[in-house]
């Protein structure tokens, strides 16, 4: 958004160094982008007058003048200009001058044996026009020796902010001279309209077919109009903003674009077929534009139509069919409300950028149109001349009236900012926001949104889809509108007092020290994996996406963890447990021949309650073949030895630990096993894989696998005293017990009974046999135990060691009624 400093006074009331605009420009969030002053560029350049100008003796498209530049003496300037002549104001570059359009530096010398000292320059070659005919003819109020850039008026900066998405009300001049003046950098000028009476009824009229797009639309026909050139003012005006003026017709739309955020278009009435132009939507029309391009419109376009086809796309530009021209006699003014996400949409679809979509796609002022409407046509009669008609329009003004709601309080507590209510609401004032109610006790206020802020309390889109509850949803957008539109208006209070104003603050440390790096998980992982890798295992990763299918052979699939919209077809659902995607790794391994495969993976396993971190890793085939030896199959126990490593290199003793039958169905249910850490909390699974998966796969060698879950592992206790390492200096003894027992105790509970007997002593319990045969009734079978005593203070004497086999023995009797085998 480009304005000079001119022009923003216009507005604004204010004695402010342009250092101290763009200062507070950056301040209150309009960043600017650069601030340019010509009359730096055009310095050396300075009114004069040619006092004689004679051929040049040796050149005949050449002149030798005297020029005048208000000194005493004239100077010499050789010049090849058509139009240099005596009496002739003209523009003069000393040597030394830089000139913009051609990139040269001039320097004093001779010309054709003629001494030059200096340039007469034309509008292009100082880089402020097209005119290239010869060197620019001044006005005869032009003084020689005056600065040029002074005696043009372009000694004016020029500014160029940059403007939010959400701040559609700044792309007007007076909208940024309101957000100065709110800031306390002048006063607001007020905007006075002169209404224009109308002398006859509009022979055009409006239809508005498409209310969605275009709720409210005005227009009305000025006639007896001469387009010509506009005034030097305003084509300087525009000029300055790197706008190209066109005619005064047009380049009274583009000021209103700029100067007040209204976009507005003319037609040439009497290039218009019919007597009413209609707002619908297109229909595969071809429409030529005024950037003399052919659009082809769809019905997600909004046009308008007479009655010979498409003449405008509405927002975004006219048509070359109704465009004014220099023979234009009668106009027919527009001045309308475009749907902000109709508009964005066709400019992205046929890629057509204009002032007119880009203020339009976000949002303008939805009350102004009659207002803008009669400044436009006061402009048109007073430059070009004619008489207006009557106002017509079609639909309605849109329910844009609202209310913010703030809480001062909240100024500090979420702003930071100590800011007084009266200075908040004087804030709010200036920028348009009238206060309806006002609270003291509770120190809260209500206020109007004006029409012009679309970003304020702005309505949020309610949910619609089937199965919803509109009641609900609708309270619930209420509730977000109320808490967002208090945000707003909090913004706009720091905003304009200036966000650096808010004071800097630390967040309070909790400790001096740093938190730690990794987290007990992630702890956790690196262990598992080291431990894993460093026993042969290969590490894989695999996507949390896996088959539908492959999925349900590891359990229960519910629907909540189904993909309504998945990457790939056999990626549709989330996996149960990392076993599906190393079980697929196994498969493709077997197609390939490759039956011998050891894979682990650290991942993250789903359920309907959430998500849990899992170990899991599978053995399939054969072990290595050994000389004189066959090969030996994965077993059961070599999955268990991996999970109970696992767990064991994350903090857990094998005395915590029981196993247990009750294994998930895709595990073999006599070859597996669940670890426990107690009767509810489940560690992992262990065991060979169901023989019916493997065989629905084509699958003929065994696979075991495990899972451990790292969620479920107890975190150790921090803060615990060290245990002191007293290494025994006495010899362990060992003592070995065979116990009949019946067929349901299993051996886990039987170590654990015979542990339990003598802690103070008993180190280390293990199975080594396992019988079931004639030499026992066959309800029972016979475990076989080995127990180390290790004595710490004295050695064992044997009745010491009767004593305690004797204490082993009565507590296996007592607690599963086990007896020695005899």
């Amino acid at each position: 958004m480009k304005f000079t400093l001119s022009w923003l006074c216009e507005h604004l009331e204010t004695s402010a160094t342009i250092e101290e605009i763009c200062a507070c420009l950056n301040m209150i969030g309009l960043e600017v982008e650069s601030c340019e002053n010509r009359a730096d560029t055009l310095a050396p350049f300075i009114t004069a007058r040619i006092v004689r100008a004679i051929r040049h003796p040796n050149a005949d498209r050449l002149q030798v003048c005297m020029v005048d530049i208000g000194q005493k003496e004239l100077v010499q300037v050789v010049c090849g200009a058509p139009n240099a002549r005596a009496g002739l104001n003209v523009i003069f570059a000393p040597p030394g001058s830089y000139i913009p359009g051609s990139e040269i530096t001039i320097k004093e010398g001779a010309i054709r044996g003629e001494k030059s000292a200096g340039m007469l320059c034309s509008l292009r070659e100082l880089g402020l026009g097209n005119e290239h005919e010869g060197i620019a003819e001044l006005g005869e109020d032009a003084v020689p020796g005056q600065l040029y850039a002074i005696y043009a008026d372009l000694d004016d900066p020029v500014i160029d902010i940059a403007i939010t998405p959400n701040r559609g009300d700044a792309l007007g001049v007076r909208g940024v001279a309101r957000d100065l003046a709110a800031a306390g950098l002048g006063t607001l000028k007020p905007w006075l309209v002169e209404a224009v009476e109308g002398q006859f009824p509009s022979p055009m009229d409006w239809v508005i077919e498409d209310s969605q797009s275009c709720p409210w639309v005005l227009g009305r026909v000025v006639r007896g109009v001469k387009n010509g050139p506009s005034p030097e003012w305003l084509q300087a005006r525009l000029r300055a903003v790197g706008v190209r003026p066109v005619s005064a017709l047009v380049d009274i739309t583009q000021f209103f674009t700029l100067d007040l955020n209204r976009p507005l278009h003319v037609f040439d009435l009497n290039r218009l077929k019919g007597n009413q132009l209609t707002i619908c939507r297109g229909e595969g029309e071809s429409f030529l534009a005024l950037d003399g391009k052919e659009y082809t419109l769809t019905p997600e376009d909004c046009v308008i139509v007479d009655a010979s086809g498409v003449q405008s796309l509405a927002g975004i530009m006219g048509g070359e069919g109704s465009a004014v021209t220099e023979e234009t006699t009668d106009i027919f003014l527009e001045c309308a409300l475009f749907d902000p996400v109709r508009i964005a949409h066709t400019g992205r679809r046929l890629n057509i950028v204009s002032d007119a979509r880009y203020r339009f796609e976000r949002g303008l002022d939805q009350a102004n149109l009659p207002a803008m409407l009669q400044a436009a046509t006061h402009m048109v009669i007073e430059l070009c001349g004619g008489e207006a008609s009557e106002v017509t329009s079609a639909g309605q003004e849109p329910s844009w009236k609202r209310n913010a709601e703030i809480r001062f309080e909240r100024l500090h507590s979420f702003g930071g900012m100590d800011v007084s209510p009266q200075k908040a609401g004087s804030i709010l004032h200036h920028l348009g926001f009238e206060q309806v109610v006002y609270d003291e006790a509770n120190g809260q206020a209500v206020f109007s949104v004006p029409a012009w802020r679309n970003d304020i309390a702005a309505p949020f889109v309610l949910d619609q889809r089937p199965g919803q509850d509109a009641v609900k949803n609708q309270k619930a957008a209420e509730g977000a509108r109320e808490i967002e539109a208090e945000n707003d208006l909090i913004e706009e209070v720091l905003r304009i007092i200036g966000l650096d104003h808010i004071p800097s603050l630390s967040l309070p440390g909790a400790s001096a020290l740093g938190g730690a790096a990794v987290s007990p998980l992630q702890v956790r992982i690196a262990a598992a994996r080291r431990l894993l890798s460093s026993q042969g295992l290969m590490e894989t990763i695999g996507f949390s996406f896996v088959s539908h299918e492959l999925a349900g052979l590891f359990g229960e699939i519910p629907e909540s963890l189904h993909l309504l919209n998945p990457i790939a077809t056999d990626m549709d659902q989330l996996r149960p447990t990392p076993l599906v995607n190393l079980f697929s790794a196994v498969m493709r391994n077997h197609a390939r021949g490759c039956h011998t495969v050891g894979l682990f993976e650290v991942g993250v396993a789903f359920h309907e309650q959430g998500q849990r971190s899992v170990v899991a890793g599978l053995c399939a085939g054969y072990s290595l073949r050994h000389p004189g030896g066959g090969n030996k199959p994965a077993e059961l126990w070599k999955a268990k030895v991996y999970a109970q490593s696992v767990l064991e290199a994350l903090g857990l003793s094998p005395d915590s630990l029981t196993v247990t039958l009750d294994t998930p169905p895709y595990y073999h249910p006599g070859q597996s096993g669940t670890f426990r850490q107690g009767p509810k909390n489940i560690l992992g699974y262990f065991g060979a894989l169901h023989p019916k998966l493997l065989h629905e796969k084509g699958i003929d060698y065994p696979i075991v696998g495990f899972e451990i879950f790292l969620d479920e592992v107890p975190t150790p206790r921090r803060g615990r005293k060290a245990i002191s390492m007293r290494l025994p200096v006495l010899q362990s003894v060992r003592r070995d017990f065979a116990f009949v027992v019946s067929k349901e105790v299993e051996a886990q509970t039987l170590l654990r009974v015979v542990r339990s007997a003598e802690r103070g002593l008993i180190t280390e319990v293990s199975l080594f046999d396992v019988y079931e045969g004639d030499k026992i009734p066959a309800d029972s079978k016979s475990l076989a135990v080995e127990v180390v005593l290790q004595p710490l203070e004295k050695s064992l004497t044997d009745a010491e060691i009767e004593q305690i086999s004797e204490k082993i023995v009565a507590a296996v009797n007592k607690a599963v009624g086990g007896q020695l085998r005899q």
